[in-house]
Parts: structure tokens; sequence; C-alpha cells
């Protein structure tokens, strides 16, 4: 005969011919705890317009980096000078015949007036080369801000006294009137006055003159933030253990200032691409043929185009908009994601 009672510990015991044979106790789940990181792409996860800014991010630079591919389907490049490949499309002023700046099935945001060129797969290009040097300018002054950042807060003393004094003196030069200023003699650092620039030499121009005043920011603020750090206990741990300065600022500092890192890189790549298109537009930056969101907006600007062909300033121009206003709201949403405290 069988029969369950009751044993020590919450379980059963089955009694088979007057032996107690005891079954095995119900299994109890143990909660599993999340990381930092996990918790704060839940977070992230949770904010629409965050998760829907990044999709838009994440486009514009799958058609940066897909331009050349897209160019060949759509059948057109941004270099052909329509006006004389075929002049038929163009009136004596170099307007498109076509209404809306010659919008068609042929040329879907129409050709430039001018010069002819595809406004679709100049804008296509625009985007890649001026995203291509922003991200470049944006990876560089991470890293400055945070090598110069970090070494300032950590090691303090005359390191700190050193870095703090060229991030304040730096601090203190206009930006903008900085690169008007300098673009046009570091070019002539690579090649003669008297001679063609190259592309490369002019992006390497870009990159070199907004890095150059582009890192403070982010490298005061890990500044303050290490020298917080080198006060806590953990730290201390660490010292007292004998470990060298070098692998506690790899093991101990870094992995505490991502959030500032990662939120500050949001804002200034937004930043750094309407700087590029400011210089292009202001004709210090990248120069025709090479296309540039910038350079879309000062060939808008001529008298040409304002006069015959408004619509020619409205797909660089939304697009720029778009791209700056959902990368900013990422920003947003990232700090947020990182920081709960700060969510509106």
């Amino acid at each position: 005969m069988t029969s369950p009672t009751d044993i020590e510990g919450g379980g059963t015991s089955v009694v088979v011919d007057g032996d107690q044979e005891p079954t095995s106790a119900p299994e109890t789940k143990v909660p599993v705890g999340r990381s930092p990181g996990q918790l704060m792409w839940l977070r992230f996860k949770r904010d629409r317009t965050g998760v829907i800014s990044a999709y838009v991010v994440l486009f514009f630079f799958l058609i940066g980096l897909l331009a050349p591919l897209i160019a060949k389907l759509y059948g057109n490049d941004p270099y052909t000078v329509f006006a004389d490949e075929r002049p038929e499309l163009f009136d004596s002023a170099g307007v498109p015949v076509q209404p809306n700046g010659g919008i068609s099935g042929e040329f879907w945001f129409g050709l430039e007036p001018g010069n002819g060129y595809d406004v679709f797969t100049k804008l296509l290009y625009g985007i890649r080369n001026s995203l291509g040097i922003s991200l470049a300018v944006t990876v560089a002054t991470v890293l400055t801000g945070i090598v110069l950042g970090v070494a300032a807060g950590y090691l303090g003393g005359r390191a700190d006294f050193l870095i703090s004094r060229v991030i304040d003196f730096l601090l203190a030069i206009p930006a903008q009137l900085f690169f008007i200023a300098s673009m046009p003699v570091v070019v002539s650092l690579f090649v003669s006055p008297r001679d063609e620039t190259p592309v490369y030499v002019r992006v390497v121009a870009l990159i070199s003159v907004q890095w150059f005043l582009g890192w403070m920011s982010l490298g005061r603020i890990l500044r303050g933030t290490s020298l917080a750090l080198r006060e806590r206990e953990f730290i201390e741990a660490a010292k007292v253990s004998g470990a060298p300065p070098g692998r506690i600022i790899r093991k101990e500092i870094l992995p505490n200032v991502v959030t500032p890192i990662l939120v500050q890189a949001t804002y200034m790549l937004p930043n750094f691409v309407t700087a590029e298109a400011g210089l292009s537009f202001l004709g210090v930056g990248l120069v025709e043929p090479t296309p540039d969101w910038g350079q879309m907006f000062s060939k808008a600007a001529t008298e040409l185009v304002m006069q015959n062909d408004i619509t020619y300033m409205f797909f660089p121009g939304v697009s720029m908009i778009i791209f700056i206003v959902a990368f900013n709201l990422l920003g947003d949403s990232v700090r947020d994601a990182f920081d709960p405290k700060t969510a509106r």
C-alpha cells in the first residue's frame, strides 16, 4: 500500500510496503541579476523616441556606406556634368528645363543648375563624405579626451596642472574663426598654393583642424570624473595590492567613465557634421567636384539657384535637419538610459 507522508524540508515521502522513500523537493527559481549594461539596454529599448532616432541615424550611415552601390543601381553618378553631355535638359542660363529642378523618373531629385550634377547621387555621396569626416574627428577627439582627461584626473600634480592649462588656453580660442583661418594654412603645409589641392589633403586638414579644438570638453569632464574616482576605496585597494598606475587606469578607471564618453560622443558627432558643412559652405572645406553636404548649401545660396530652382535646397536641407535632430534625440535617450535619474 502506498501513501504520501510529510518529511522535513517541505517535501513528501511515499510509503511502499512499509519502506519510506523520499521524493525530490520542488525546485526553487533563483533570481538572475542583470548587469548595468543590460539594465541600460532595457531602459533604452523602452524609450520609443530613442529607438526611432537610432533607426534614423543607422539609416543615414547605411546610405552613406552603400552610396556607390545605390548609385550604380540608380544608373547615375555625382560627377557627370549633364549640362555638357545632355544640353537639351537645360536652358541658356543652365537651369533645368523641366519644372521642380528637373525632377523625373530618371533624375529623382532633379539636376543641379549650372553644371547639371545629379542631385540624388550628389546628396548620397555628400552624406557619405560628411559623415566619414565627422566620424573620424569624433574618434580622434574621444581618444584624445580619454588619454589626457583620465591622465590629468588620476595622476594629478604637475600632469594635471599642465593639461588643465592647455585645456583652458584652447577653450579660449573661438572655434569657428579658428577653423576658417587655419584651414588654408594647414592645406598649404602639404601643397604649394600654385598646385591643385588633392582631396585627401583637404580631408586630413578638416580632420586635424576640428580635432585640435574638439577634445577639450570631454577631457575636462573625464578629468573631473577621474579626480572623484581616484579617492574611492576600490582604487585605494588596487594601489595597496601593488597594481601599477597603467593597470589601475585600464581596469578600474576606464570602465567607470564609459557613460560620459558615450553620452558626449553622441553630442559631438552632429556638432562636427554641422562644423564640417559650415567650412565647406564657406569654401574652405571640400570643393567641387567632390560632393559634400555643406557644398550643396553653398550652391543653393547662389543667385542662379535661388532665383530659378528653390527646390534644390529642399533635399539637403531636410536631410540635414532630420539627421541632426535624430542624433540629438539619440544622445538624450542614451544619457537617460545610463542615468535614469536624469530622465524627464
